[in-house]
């Protein structure tokens, strides 16, 4: 990636912040349509959102994929997973926000990272190094100490760090590229979606024409609000290192979290704080080591090229690059709020 012209590495960054941009500020846009409700604005994203990447991949003409992957029934089934997860991940954020709770939809982002390493313990057997383990800990004790500050367990941050984390881990599997995965997932939404929006019409319930066509062009608009994003983080991540992107990442929860505090002033209370304190400070733990593994695995590297060996090359090259992708959590999927 270095080798990369320093104009390519600047408009990879400003397509990076741009996405994770978006996606942080999001939450100002799911208010703006009401009086829809979250499973109706849900629909509608699912609808427009083939539309507009449908519109994309025409004009870049590629389809070849969409071929290939009927003829894998386990991808396909993969892919019917993910759209159900994401379903769920889409519907609860939307949800959240419309109803006053953006800092602890925010915590579901920030804790994501974690909750994907636990998941890679329990499920994959990965093994985990010494301070992996302490930002896994620290986050557990995080969200007791939330615990005890809601009165519960927080379960809309919980269930939105699950239901991502389950995604990531099941688009991985999949391996398609973004643009590509979101036009099989909401291909599969599309129906019962357009159902559900017919099914509203016929009751009456449906605020698309009856709100005006403002209204109905911001319902609309949620297809390019879910796409955007996704085209700018394709624009970055094909620039800038993955570390880097791992790194920007934390833009979409700390503004996402910036506004539920400045913007929609919801309630901060001390046990609040502390939660949050126990989360960024096992980010903090995570993220470094992540990164130091990431410098020593680049120093064998650079040991190792005068040597004449390929496969021990290779090798290193793959653990420098597995390095980066955990500097964050997962790898940065297309998805987001």
């Amino acid at each position: 990636m270095t080798g990369k012209p320093r104009g390519e590495r600047h408009i990879g960054l400003l397509n990076g912040f741009a996405a994770y941009g978006m996606w942080g500020l999001v939450p100002l846009f799911w208010p703006l349509l009401k009086p829809a409700g979250a499973m109706e604005i849900l629909a509608h994203r699912m609808v427009w959102s083939l539309v507009f990447v449908a519109a994309a991949l025409l004009v870049l003409r590629r389809w070849a994929w969409a071929g290939e992957l009927l003829r894998q029934p386990r991808k396909l089934a993969l892919i019917t997973v993910a759209a159900a997860v994401i379903t769920v991940n889409w519907g609860l954020y939307i949800w959240s926000v419309n109803s006053g709770h953006v800092v602890e939809a925010s915590l579901g982002y920030f804790i994501n990272p974690l909750v994907t390493i636990a998941m890679g313990v329990l499920l994959l057997k990965e093994r985990l190094r010494s301070a992996q383990w302490a930002a896994v800990g620290t986050g557990g004790v995080a969200v007791v100490v939330l615990t005890v500050g809601y009165g519960q367990p927080p379960w809309i941050s919980l269930c939105l760090a699950f239901s991502f984390a389950t995604y990531g881990l099941v688009k991985k599997k999949v391996g398609l590229g973004g643009i590509e995965s979101l036009a099989a997932e909401t291909a599969i939404q599309f129906l019962p979606a357009l159902g559900f929006l017919v099914w509203l019409s016929t009751r009456g319930d449906s605020t698309f024409a009856a709100e005006g066509a403002g209204h109905a062009a911001l319902l609309a608009s949620a297809g390019i609000v879910t796409a955007l994003p996704l085209v700018c983080f394709g624009a970055a991540a094909i620039r800038v290192p993955l570390s880097t992107i791992g790194l920007l990442q934390y833009l979409t929860p700390v503004f996402q979290f910036l506004l539920g505090v400045l913007y929609f002033h919801e309630e901060m209370p001390p046990e609040r704080w502390a939660g949050f304190a126990l989360v960024w400070l096992a980010l903090t733990l995570l993220t470094w080591d992540a990164l130091r593994t990431a410098r020593r695995a680049s120093r064998t590297l650079t040991n190792e090229i005068s040597v004449p060996s390929t496969t021990r090359a290779t090798g290193t090259v793959s653990a420098a690059r597995n390095a980066e992708s955990v500097a964050c959590g997962p790898d940065p999927v297309d998805a987001r709020p």
